[in-house]
């Protein structure tokens, strides 16, 4: 049996103006798919597949750090090389592929509904399984061109290559037993930010291990689609997805059930940590830095650029320089990271030691700098040239590209040891595990830019209203 495997993966955020374009986004084609194999869900589909004895026939998967909505060029030509791919590797048994579900470019809101459609219309006998993020927006395009998906349960994703594996075991089942799965979705007129959903924690804990009661009670697959909130998209909302190999109505049965649980408890989603406005951030990491607790990670939430931000907001930046505590700790406050590639390259040019003058981010801030380190090539999650930079009392990093900042080891390559710190800012959302558990304490600060976590601040124009938690939409459940 040959199946094919690839897919398209980016999490796009419309409020953000940059968009993504095709030197942002890495491609890998052909063999080129069987690397990190342990680390992703496309890994886990090829060695679920690998396992079960299938010829694994690799297409392209391309990827880019959440940002804004993909050029049309990029697009394009990139989902027509992948349809094209498919046509050049047939005959083929089946399709798995690795996607996101809330992926949209400058003329597609719905880039995964409409890859799904283009590859089922031309060759409706194929049958395509795919993997998601918990962050998907499911949509009928998508549900109507595919037997079945299963998303991550975990957030953060820690889960990611077991789903993977979970979607290609159903994709094995239906080629050498002949399962026909049915997969029914109920959705709910919602709004949720990952930051409020953290699945370590309630309510998310006890949902999650609902999704897993399901599987155990005989469902193929149960997942949660809590959709993207910083895409202005009709096609919003929070699903509950269940793929069954017993009945449609079993299926549907099932999800109706999850999305009953999910509604009832909408009012019980909240910050997973101490959740300020920018003054009584500053106001609290004082006392703790003035109590020991430290380092203190405070995530700069409203840029978080692994949720689709520019990476250049300097609101919260500019308040921390104003505070004559914070700007004059004996071990600088250190703030992770600032997209600015001019900086980084001259940093690079200069050296250590070396001082320059600096002009960056929204609203901009300007001043003199001293280079303090350089990294020409840090390779993390996300690879990129990297700059240390003492400006007004604190160092910040700077990135030549946009990454993600939640990794420790990119304070590690510019010399900085991140548990000896007393302030650590990081442009984030809730603390990936590494992070959390440096942290002696850690606050959220409800900063404003692309990924606004007060969503009622958000002027959206195309969602659908009414829509909680922006409205106090009622919902009909059917009988079961």
């Amino acid at each position: 049996m040959r199946v094919l495997v690839g897919g398209l993966h980016h999490e796009s955020d419309s409020l953000n103006p940059h968009p993504t374009a095709l030197g942002d986004i890495r491609v890998r084609r052909g063999i080129g798919l069987f690397s990190r194999q342990s680390e992703d869900a496309l890994g886990g589909i090829i060695s679920a597949l690998a396992e079960a004895g299938v010829e694994v026939v690799p297409a392209l998967h391309a990827r880019a750090i959440p940002g804004g909505l993909w050029t049309d060029e990029a697009y394009r030509s990139l989902a027509d090389e992948l349809v094209g791919m498919v046509a050049s590797s047939l005959p083929l048994d089946g399709i798995c592929l690795a996607l996101h579900g809330s992926m949209r470019s400058q003329s597609e809101d719905d880039c995964e509904g409409e890859i799904l459609e283009r590859i089922h219309s031309l060759w409706p006998d194929i049958p395509i399984y795919a993997s998601l993020d918990t962050h998907g927006t499911l949509t009928d395009r998508m549900l109507a061109n595919a037997c079945a998906f299963a998303a991550y349960k975990c957030a953060p994703h820690t889960d990611a290559y077991e789903t993977g594996r979970l979607a290609a075991s159903m994709l094995v089942s239906h080629l050498q037993d002949g399962t026909v799965h049915h997969m029914a979705a109920f959705r709910l007129p919602m709004l949720i930010a990952g930051e409020k959903s953290e699945t370590g924690r309630e309510p998310m804990l006890s949902l999650c291990a609902m999704l897993r009661k399901e599987e155990e009670e005989g469902a193929s697959a149960a997942s949660w689609l809590l959709g993207f909130p910083w895409a202005d998209s009709p096609t919003a909302g929070v699903s509950a997805l269940v793929v069954s190999p017993v009945s449609m109505d079993d299926a549907y049965r099932r999800a109706l059930r999850l999305a009953r649980a999910f509604w009832s408890c909408r009012y019980d989603f909240s910050f997973c940590t101490q959740a300020l406005g920018m003054d009584e951030t500053v106001e609290e990491a004082r006392r703790l830095v003035q109590e020991g607790a430290c380092p203190l990670v405070i995530s700069d939430s409203g840029d978080n650029p692994t949720a689709g931000a520019r990476q250049e907001m300097t609101s919260f930046l500019a308040r921390i320089l104003c505070d004559p505590f914070l700007s004059s700790l004996p071990t600088p406050l250190v703030y992770q990271a600032f997209h600015d590639s001019a900086i980084v390259e001259e940093a690079l040019e200069k050296g250590p030691g070396a001082e320059i003058m600096v002009s960056f981010g929204v609203p901009r801030l300007s001043g003199r700098a001293i280079v303090k380190a350089v990294c020409p090539d840090w390779c993390g999650d996300f690879s990129s040239a990297l700059a240390l930079v003492g400006f007004g009392g604190i160092d910040i990093v700077f990135s030549q590209r946009r990454v993600g900042c939640y990794e420790p080891g990119m304070l590690r390559a510019l010399g900085l040891e991140p548990s000896s710190l007393s302030v650590l800012v990081v442009k984030l959302g809730y603390l990936e595990p590494e992070l959390k558990a440096l942290a002696s304490s850690s606050l959220l600060a409800l900063t404003e830019g692309d990924t606004d976590e007060v969503l009622e601040r958000i002027a959206y124009k195309r969602i659908p209203r009414p829509i909680f938690p922006l409205d106090e939409p009622e919902v009909l459940f059917p009988e079961a």
